[in-house]
């Protein structure tokens, strides 16, 4: 099946609006109609060339997806075409030591791990293969994707705020419930306060957390992190000495969401005894992170996440009721959708900082 794709053929250019082939679905696996895909930061730094998983091009870009189950492969059974899902990053093997612990998230599955390095070669572009980000590329019309990556969704429910689930919200909500599992009544801050930024402050609200400090060096997205449930907003600086000054002696929980070397050892800093950091946003590889080994000593804990540490089929669906009872707002983090050919623009205005989530509508 010939389709559209936004493939990125050298780095540090735009993408290419292409015609490419698309092969029919495998035994265990579906091919979905992408209506609606939202464009990341982990997009971005794929175009740069900093992705750990892009080193050999063409590529189709794009991961955070919901569409129109069009067809399926032999042994399929949990899906069938005119289904409404989204698609998620990873699809758990339940077979690996990690699914058989329940850690779904660190799946070792050979299908997720070929996923990771761009997925079978299910796409090409003038007879040459085509890889695809995580094993989805949803800068796409199509996609071909492994059975478990299928998450079905109500008919009713819209694909553009459906796809911010598969990404920037499961990961944001998600470090916050699944890894700092934040208590009722505690104190927690907030670095970047971009679209998965906005994220972990929506998962704080969700948790209890009475006290919310958003801190970012961009006011305007203070603004909107008061929008979403911050009780106080800082202009990012020395955010030891800044968080003191709401909550003595340091906060119960912090994110880091920016990915910015030096900002996790602030954040850090940031706790009080007892407490616990968690990074969100992924510093540049091979990057040392230096902390005080002395606050250490305090029973402080520092943890990463993968995705927000989500099952897909359990956080996905929980993530999806959440919105329909009111307590997600995920309409408020588009600011804007723009159609397949204006792919560029939309990084352009990601890289600007000016929009929270820029979905692509097909």
């Amino acid at each position: 099946m010939l389709m559209r794709a936004a493939v990125l053929t050298a780095f540090d250019r735009p993408m290419e609006i292409r015609e490419v082939e698309i092969a029919d679905p495998g035994p265990g696996e579906v091919r979905v109609q992408i209506k609606a895909s939202g464009v990341c930061g982990s997009d971005l730094k794929a175009i740069d060339g900093k992705s750990p998983v892009v080193a050999r091009l063409p590529y189709i870009l794009g991961h955070e997806s919901a569409g129109v189950v069009e067809s399926v492969g032999p042994g399929v059974t949990t899906v069938r075409s005119g289904d409404h899902v989204i698609v998620s990053m990873s699809g758990p093997c339940g077979t690996c030591r990690h699914c058989g612990a329940g850690r779904f998230h660190l799946c070792s599955g050979p299908a997720r791990m070929r996923a990771i390095m761009g997925g079978e070669p299910r796409v090409t572009l003038d007879g040459a293969e085509t890889r695809r980000f995580i094993g989805i590329g949803s800068f796409a019309e199509y996609t071909v994707v492994n059975e478990p990556m299928c998450v079905r969704i109500a008919p009713e429910a819209p694909f553009d705020v459906m796809s911010l689930l598969a990404c920037g919200v499961v990961t944001g909500v998600g470090a916050v419930l699944n890894v700092a599992r934040v208590a009722p009544g505690s104190s927690v801050l907030v670095v970047g306060c971009g679209g998965v930024g906005l994220n972990v402050i929506q998962g704080a609200v969700l948790a209890g957390a009475t006290t919310i400090i958003a801190a970012d060096v961009a006011e305007a997205k203070l603004k909107l992190a008061e929008r979403f449930g911050a009780t106080h907003t800082l202009v990012a600086g020395d955010l030891p000495a800044q968080v003191g000054e709401v909550v003595r002696g340091g906060v119960d929980y912090a994110f880091d969401v920016t990915g910015v070397p030096g900002v996790l050892a602030q954040a850090f800093a940031a706790t009080a005894p007892g407490g616990a950091t968690v990074m969100v946003g992924s510093p540049p590889a091979g990057r040392p992170v230096e902390v005080d080994p002395s606050l250490l000593f305090s029973s402080r804990r520092l943890m990463g996440t993968q995705g927000g540490d989500a099952a897909p089929h359990r956080d996905l669906p929980m993530l999806a009721a959440q919105y329909q009872r009111g307590r997600l707002d995920l309409g408020g983090l588009i600011t804007e959708r723009l159609p397949l050919d204006q792919i560029n623009d939309a990084v352009t205005h990601v890289r600007q900082g000016t929009v929270a989530r820029t979905v692509i509508v097909f």
